[in-house]
């Protein structure tokens, strides 16, 4: 468990205290031996006396939680190095006498899930999928001995293709891990009722403008904002109410006026207290128009603006 807080002696007391109280009223006392205070920004004489107050040891940034580095910066590929001796140990453990098709389970049931937390999370480097994609290699076409030169009986590029489309079914990691990390779109843009949603809303979209071209914020967001193009050439937008809906669509300046009578006249149903539309230039040769609806439009009219998108 982490707990975020700000570093002054007189919060402290409040956290051990519930401790305190969640250790008495089940019996499952609080080891702050093996606790630590990690500082941000906090001088060294202050993070002393923090220490003591709370009785749990000094640490500092990066540190793994659960398997995973955390850091303020871009985790380095040394700090994937547990990751990828993790997967470097399973392979000594496979068996030489196993066949190929039990292998090729191997690969895809173990040394394919390995990595999947921390591809959850992260936008992991490309030299780190390289070296766990030699393990999996090494796995399928070798077995466990590493001074085997076997060459392998197919690219992998071919091997990563679906069993259907005539591959052997063997997960691509990097479109896997972008695939995981898409979740975080859609918590994103729905604004789900979870904690970091709604600090990036606050903090970054306070005005309820969505993601541009230029990325923002930590290295997290930005890896996660890298992925908004794949991310919306797969999503429906869904317009119902229209209390917080942007539609738009990219046509030439010469024909703009002439493309919203025809493709959306029934946007003229709408009187300007109701709605307000924004021209922002993507390029000498096209615009971008988004349309904020300020109060809840009818039923019908949702159905008309949803037949023309």
């Amino acid at each position: 468990m982490i707990l975020f807080m700000r570093a002054d002696a007189r919060e402290l007391f409040f956290p051990k205290a519930l401790l305190n109280s969640f250790a008495k009223s089940t019996g499952l006392m609080v080891n702050y031996g093996k606790s630590m205070m990690v500082p941000v920004n906090v001088d060294e004489a202050k993070l002393e006396i923090l220490s003591r107050t709370l009785g749990c040891a000094k640490g500092s940034l990066p540190f793994t939680y659960l398997g995973l580095p955390l850091s303020l910066t871009r985790p380095t590929v040394a700090d994937y190095w547990p990751l990828v001796s993790r997967c470097e140990r399973r392979l000594v453990s496979v068996p030489n006498y196993l066949s190929e098709a039990v292998r090729l389970q191997l690969t895809n049931a173990v040394f394919s899930a390995l990595p999947t937390f921390a591809m959850s999370t992260y936008l992991l480097p490309k030299t780190v999928i390289k070296q766990i994609d030699k393990f999996r290699k090494h796995c399928l076409w070798r077995g466990s001995d590493a001074n085997n030169k076997k060459p392998p009986k197919a690219a992998w590029p071919l091997v990563c293709v679906p069993k259907e489309c005539g591959g052997l079914g063997v997960l691509d990691l990097h479109t896997h891990n972008q695939s995981l990390l898409l979740k975080n779109l859609h918590k994103f843009f729905n604004r789900l009722d979870i904690p970091w949603v709604s600090l990036v809303w606050a903090s970054r979209y306070s005005n309820d403008r969505l993601p541009n071209a230029t990325r923002k914020g930590s290295f997290w967001w930005r890896d996660i904002q890298k992925l908004i193009p794949v991310f919306k050439a797969m999503a429906v937008a869904t317009i119902s109410s229209g209390s917080s809906t942007f539609f738009g669509l990219t046509i030439g300046l010469a024909s703009l006026s002439v493309l919203i009578c025809l493709s959306f006249s029934c946007l003229l149903k709408i009187n300007s207290s109701q709605c307000s539309v924004s021209i922002n230039l993507q390029s000498p040769m096209f615009s971008f128009i988004y349309l904020s609806l300020k109060r809840p439009i009818s039923s019908s009219l949702i159905c008309q603006l949803s037949c023309r998108m």
